[in-house]
């Protein structure tokens, strides 16, 4: 994968709070062949570095440049139109992504388990359901770099391990750019790693090295 940040900078701006800088000139390359991980405590501006790079938020200053298809947070089901139904949430996507719905509609049929709820307004949907259907539909359409946002827990501990045998494949032939407040987990996937401090990321060429620096600056 190649993505480059080029200065940036993301500010929100309140009545109550007034003006408050989340993430400050940001500069950083992510390259082909390698998965990153991103660490720092709740709060650090983590999500909003992902939304951006993953093109669900605008920088207030800079840019993104990239060369490679870039999936949407892994398991994010807010993003569901919540009047339609499961299926034509599906066909939707598949529409934007120019990818086979009939492919694409067998696969997460089978993987999420949500029965004929697939043809009910997602409205109506559990959490749970939810999560599995945005699940199963980030592991059908396949992309270069696959997003994660914390977590890849989705379900009970059956459909937990069927994501995560699912994720395996996936892991064998794209990267994945993943965030998280425990070095551990960033270890398990990850052959880089980041550090979201102050507005501020700070990248290594291990994670190790990441983790060091985390422990010191939070410690």
């Amino acid at each position: 994968m190649t993505i480059e940040l080029q200065n940036i900078t993301k500010v929100y701006r309140s009545r109550r709070s007034g003006r408050k800088t989340v993430l400050n000139d940001i500069n950083a390359v992510f390259e082909k062949g390698y998965s990153y991980g991103i660490l720092g405590v709740n709060g650090a501006g983590k999500s909003t570095l992902l939304r951006i790079i993953c093109g669900a938020e605008r920088p207030t200053f800079g840019a993104v440049r990239k060369d490679v298809t870039i999936s949407w947070r892994l398991g994010f089901s807010s993003s569901f139109n919540s009047s339609l139904t499961g299926m034509e949430n599906l066909r939707f996507v598949c529409r934007i992504y120019n990818r086979d719905i009939e492919e694409v509609s067998d696969f997460v049929t089978d993987f999420a388990e949500i029965g004929n709820a697939i043809h009910e307004p997602v409205r109506n949907y559990s959490s749970g359901m939810r999560a599995r259907l945005a699940f199963g539909l980030s592991m059908a359409i396949r992309f270069q770099v696959y997003i994660i946002d914390e977590s890849l827990s989705v379900g009970d501990f059956k459909f937990q391990e069927k994501c995560q045998a699912e994720f395996e494949k996936r892991r064998a032939e794209s990267d994945i750019l993943l965030t998280s407040h425990m070095p551990n987990q960033i270890k398990q996937y990850c052959d880089r790693g980041g550090v979201v401090h102050r507005g501020e990321l700070t990248m290594f060429e291990s994670v190790d090295e990441a983790v060091d620096y985390y422990e010191q600056v939070t410690g």
